[in-house]
């Protein structure tokens, strides 16, 4: 079975906050290594761990709960350098960083809420896709 490369985008970890109930949360509760892969440079991590932490309250978590859930996204995920910067290629830099991401990874995936943000990825082979497609692309957890 080949094993879906895929970069989060931060909307769908501070989506999972959320709700237990979508795609998002799912996503986050399968990264064990085996059914897809993630991957996470520094510049991302810090981008989750800001936006989460801005939510958090309103998600009803503590600062403490985010630092463990980004330690545990950290520990599951392959970890990735950037040395190069193609910007701007995508409208906003922070969506720059991600793709930046996916093609250092060869990730195959950036699943995200925002597909139009990420229009001319394909071009670095890189497909946006939403939370759902790939819940159905890995199937049902067994």
């Amino acid at each position: 079975m080949i094993v879906p490369k895929v970069v989060l985008d931060t909307n769908v970890v501070v989506s999972a906050l959320w709700s237990r109930l979508g795609a998002s949360f799912r996503i986050l509760s399968w990264t064990a290594p085996g059914r897809f892969q993630t991957y996470v440079s520094v510049p991302l991590v810090i981008e989750y761990e800001a936006a989460a932490k801005k939510s958090a309250r309103v998600a009803g978590l503590s600062h403490k709960d985010i630092e463990v859930l980004i330690d545990y996204l950290c520990k599951v995920s392959d970890k990735r350098e950037i040395h190069y910067l193609w910007r701007p290629i995508l409208k906003d830099a922070n969506d720059d960083m991600v793709l930046e991401l996916a093609v250092e990874a060869e990730a195959g995936f950036i699943v995200t809420h925002n597909i139009r943000d990420f229009a001319g990825s394909n071009s670095f082979g890189v497909r946006a896709i939403r939370p759902q497609e790939l819940l159905e692309i890995i199937g049902p957890k067994r």
